[in-house]
């Protein structure tokens, strides 16, 4: 079956101030609807192959179409309207599993945000920072990818597109002005049940 492009689970209106009504849409229907009509392209390219060659060829289309396929399917369930909005987005709940996780592992929740920041901020060029749990210690752990890679040696939990096209209609160059706003709009409701799942099950949530 081809890939089809996620609905938004809000308004693309709904995370403003912190991201425009117009950052929405454009990342939306047409950034990501690229990466999804490239990956179908590439798919099928790939099915009508006929030469190892051939196939080889096509593996920078499927790693970087699928891995903006993916990484933006999780980014917009990463977020929510903020408080002021009527929404959870920027609410942590603290008697959850995972807030408990971000005291133990980072000490505080604003300990967590400035290490993810400064992470985030020091990516050449474009890229995500995430929070993940590590498969083997159970831990939350802060890491980086670069373009569209997805995060494989980590559970996602939280991940954030630094590529200019996110913010830049917005906060221009400004990178810290972006990364400080987006944790107004980050749904830790949607994370806490990413946490549960990569702890209890070992699994992404998304893939239940």
């Amino acid at each position: 079956m081809p890939h089809t492009l996620p609905p938004l689970p809000y308004d693309y209106n709904a995370l403003e101030p912190y991201i425009s009504e117009q950052i929405m849409k454009l990342h939306h229907t047409k950034h990501h609807q690229t990466y999804v009509n490239a990956l179908n392209a590439a798919e099928d390219q790939y099915a009508k192959a006929s030469t190892p060659k051939e196939r080889i060829a096509l593996q920078g289309a499927l790693k970087f179409n699928g891995g903006g396929h993916i990484n933006h399917s999780l980014f917009w369930r990463n977020l929510a309207p903020a408080k002021e909005k009527g929404g959870r987005g920027g609410q942590l709940d603290e008697s959850t599993a995972f807030a408990k996780a971000i005291k133990e592992d980072f000490g505080s929740l604003q300990n967590l945000v400035d290490k993810f920041n400064a992470a985030t901020l020091a990516i050449q060029g474009s890229g995500w920072g995430w929070l993940g749990v590590n498969p083997t210690t159970k831990k939350l752990e802060i890491a980086t990818t670069a373009n569209q890679d997805p995060l494989l040696t980590h559970l996602p939990i939280i991940g954030v597109d630094i590529w200019e096209h996110a913010f830049y209609l917005q906060y221009l160059n400004v990178k810290p002005d972006y990364l400080k706003a987006i944790w107004h709009v980050i749904n830790f409701d949607e994370a806490a049940k990413r946490y549960d799942a990569a702890v209890t099950q070992g699994v992404d949530a998304a893939k239940l």
